[in-house]
């Protein structure tokens, strides 16, 4: 028997190793990848002698994936967490603690965004739970268009877009309510009479385990891992170029024939490999837009003095370049001990991918004006290293749920091929690794 899984990010990874687990050694598993790694947005790299992710870097403590995973894997012992520094929100040239009892920036009440907003949009918020509120159970409008509504602006560009650039690199108004907050989008179909009253039901119970969850050699220690474990030829530098009919099979461009395929790639890739066979599944995922981003990590001698804080957010319309900056060696303990002081500076968003024409020094030239801004403090790295993520991460517009659900539909009578990856179920490390888990039960489903 002979399985292709085309892409070799982590769903792509984890799905071979599902298979291997599930089928044994009497398969022959084949990873086919374009680019001349496996890893796809996850890449560690060495930075001043020890290991850095340049793509995730952290995964939500809350999901059992990844932390399963590493104990199945019998790296478990990698596992690290943050050590509950916040972040700060830089907005009006000055720096805000990021609200606390929030849904992806969202206040629940005017408390937690007092300070970082105007007294207006504050009593604007206090007045909100006597407004009516207009939503009609199972529709979708964009995360922005909802909370400026309710809100005002001022939440929706200092509190929201912020988060929503770290997860998606987008803004709000490219993003769905149903599916980047479906806790949110299920509290206003049962009725919630305002936004502040979903948003309360929305929130996760209180809890005192760790909100974010690493590995504490970087990404690439899983990767090697179920690369390994999964005992699959990899095919790199080789891009799938068609994929049609053969037999009970497929035959896969190419690398020839087999007896059943998983697509672990972006949705434009997806949407090309399923042209010929499910045209309207195709449409559908080539509707889904990507958004690009590039990250550059700055070594600094160790004595640079950070703020104590994990990071800084920056607030939609600041004269900043860059997004974000993820203060390493504050956010993680294990970091913190080591010879250099690390930090992440984040550009792009979707609309916006100007950055990634820039040339490597002028980003990192960026990086260090930027991050002197919003520090205080003169900037001189030790070094530095770029890494681009063209069409990285994909947007979750209103709608996307639907258009998912009207995706598998499109591919529910194609047998022996599954799909999977971020532009599913959740662009999260712990989703797609699911998705991957997902499709092989798929294939195996075929297959018995």
């Amino acid at each position: 028997m002979r399985i292709a899984v085309v892409g070799g990010g982590i769903s792509g990874l984890v799905a071979a190793y599902r298979l291997r687990r599930a089928l044994g050694s009497g398969v022959e598993l084949v990873l086919v990848e374009r680019r001349s790694r496996v890893g796809g947005i996850l890449r560690t790299v060495d930075i001043a002698g020890e290991p850095v992710d340049l793509g995730a870097e952290a995964f939500v403590g809350r999901r059992p994936e990844i932390p399963e995973l590493m104990r199945e894997l019998g790296i478990e012992e990698q596992l690290v967490h943050p050590a509950g520094r916040r972040p700060l929100v830089w907005s009006g040239g000055v720096g805000h603690r990021l609200p606390e009892g929030t849904l992806m920036g969202i206040p629940a009440g005017a408390q937690s965004v007092s300070g970082l907003v105007d007294a207006q949009t504050v009593a604007r918020i206090q007045d909100e739970p006597t407004r009516p509120l207009s939503w009609e159970p199972g529709s979708d409008v964009s995360v922005g268009a909802l909370v400026g509504d309710r809100f005002g602006e001022q939440v929706v560009r200092r509190s929201v877009d912020p988060l929503l650039g770290g997860v998606y690199a987008g803004r709000a108004e490219s993003i769905g309510v149903r599916a980047a907050l479906p806790t949110l989008a299920a509290a206003l179909d049962a009725g919630a009479t305002s936004l502040s009253e979903a948003v309360a039901q929305a929130l996760p119970a209180p809890s005192g385990a760790p909100v974010f969850g690493g590995i504490r050699d970087g990404y690439g220690v899983l990767l090697e891992a179920l690369r390994t474990a999964a005992d699959v030829k990899v095919e790199t530098g080789t891009a799938a170029t068609r994929l049609t009919r053969a037999g009970h099979g497929w035959t896969l461009d190419p690398l020839g024939d087999f007896d059943a395929v998983i697509l672990a790639t972006p949705a434009p890739v997806t949407a090309a490999l399923l042209r010929e066979i499910a045209p309207g599944a195709a449409d559908l995922a080539a509707g889904i837009d990507l958004a690009s981003s590039a990250v550059v990590a700055l070594a600094l001698p160790p004595d640079t003095p950070l703020p104590d804080n994990s990071g800084i957010l920056v607030a939609t319309g600041e004269p900043l370049r860059a997004k974000a900056f993820t203060l390493s060696s504050r956010k993680w303990p294990h970091l913190a001990t080591r010879e250099v002081a690390l930090v992440r500076a984040s550009f792009g968003r979707f609309g916006n991918d100007a950055p990634l024409s820039w040339t490597d020094a002028e980003l990192i030239t960026a990086a260090v004006q930027d991050l002197s801004a919003v520090t205080g403090i003169e900037i001189t790295p030790v070094t530095a290293v770029v890494q681009r993520w063209p069409g990285g991460l994909p947007q979750y517009a209103p709608g996307h749920t639907t258009r998912i659900a009207d995706f598998r539909t499109a591919l529910a009578d194609l047998d022996r091929l599954a799909v999977a990856g971020s532009y599913l179920s959740g662009v999260g490390v712990p989703a797609c690794a699911a998705t991957g888990t997902a499709a092989a039960h798929r294939i195996l489903t075929y297959l018995s």
